[in-house]
């Protein structure tokens, strides 16, 4: 069984490596229209020079996952900018692609938690679309909208989440399919839980981003993880790459929900034995704050486990 690791966006190893350099409406605002442009442009193509060689650096260190930036692009979404990020890029947009094709990578996307088709607000959805729009188009220009995933969560209960899960089904109505079918749905650590998120991927066709961290944060005793596993699997099934999870470890017994710097291999281990009696391969997209660092040190421990061969520098057979 194989498992392979990523890690998100921003390559700690490397210097001055941001792919998510930004600037405030604000700031955009307090300058001369054509320098507005012209900052825009110097710090997306910073943005995704950055994406470029950490991409390099992934492929040096035989690391398969990694999650893009949603932050590329400044102010991509913002109604009051108007901004050709697609076209002034095609080259770089075009090296991405490139690289992940050649070298067999796999890419996504994780929107910020105000992407959510939950509200009763229409602005609110029609802000979600967009994002999801902004995404794709980069996935688009990439030449990579038909393998990369845009992950998100449900959303909020607003009180009563018969009722919310009903608008979430109404709203999603509104993407449009294209996009409905790169996108993924992630258990969160508060509010909806690993069962009810999969209820709504089934219901949906839509592939589950189990996160181990979150079901532990938020589960009910009810809950088995050796039942629900498999049908989380199923989920992924005709898609072209393996099931995708989510882990980190709590920051402390206070900061359950927090994520801490490094992945703690006891909180695991339960949980990639029973990954080992399923034998499913899967990819694993780690979330600690300490990135890339955090995942070499991790695959380094895992490997030293009795039965488990490390087979690269961020994959493991079990």
């Amino acid at each position: 069984m194989l498992i392979r690791f990523g890690y998100v966006a921003n390559a700690l190893n490397l210097y001055d490596s941001s792919p998510s350099k930004t600037m405030t409406f604000s700031r955009y605002q307090k300058l001369p229209e054509q320098e507005r442009q012209d900052q825009l442009e110097r710090i997306t193509r910073t943005n995704l020079e950055n994406t470029i060689r950490a991409l390099h650096y992934n492929i040096a260190h035989q690391i398969p996952l990694y999650r893009l930036s949603s932050s590329i692009v400044p102010l991509a979404t913002h109604d009051e900018v108007d901004f050709d990020y697609i076209s002034p890029f095609s080259k770089e947009y075009e090296s991405i692609g490139q690289l992940v094709n050649e070298h067999g990578l796999r890419v996504s996307f994780h929107p910020n938690q105000f992407t959510l088709f939950t509200s009763d607000r229409p602005h609110v959805t029609e802000n979600a679309v967009k994002d999801m729009e902004y995404h794709y188009r980069l996935f688009e220009a990439m030449g990579l909208h038909k393998q990369g995933y845009i992950n998100i969560h449900i959303g909020g209960a607003y009180g009563d989440k018969k009722k919310t899960l009903a608008r979430f089904h109404e709203n999603l109505k509104r993407l449009p399919k294209t996009i409905k079918q790169q996108m993924t749905l992630e258990n969160d650590d508060k509010t909806y839980t690993t069962t009810e998120t999969l209820e709504v991927c089934e219901k949906e066709n839509i592939p589950m981003m189990f996160d181990y961290h979150h079901y532990f944060a938020n589960h009910t005793e009810e809950e088995d993880l050796s039942e629900l596993m498999p049908r989380i699997f199923q989920t992924w099934e005709g898609r072209e790459h393996p099931p995708k999870l989510h882990i980190s470890s709590p920051k402390s017994e206070k900061e359950m929900r927090s994520h801490a710097e490094f992945i703690d291999l006891e909180f695991i281990k339960g949980f990639l034995k029973q990954l080992k009696e399923l034998g499913q391969d899967v990819d694993v997209m780690i979330e600690a704050k300490q990135k890339d660092r955090s995942l070499l040190k991790i695959v380094e421990e895992i490997a030293g486990i009795r039965g488990v061969k490390r087979v690269s520098g961020g994959s493991v057979n079990i």
